[in-house]
């Protein structure tokens, strides 16, 4: 393993490496993502009783 800077791979700065926000701008989105958390809930309960 070589110590060169330049194969190390890309550097990035505190402010671009921040958490991202989910931004959900279309309706669609929103009930694909809505649906999606209540799918993970109707499971858990599906499991728990099964």
């Amino acid at each position: 393993m070589s110590n060169d800077p330049d194969k190390e791979g890309p550097v990035f700065s505190a402010e671009d490496a921040r958490q991202g926000e989910i931004i959900l701008r279309t309706r669609t989105r929103r009930i694909i993502f809505i649906a999606g958390l209540v799918g993970i809930v109707l499971l858990m309960v599906l499991l728990r009783f099964a």
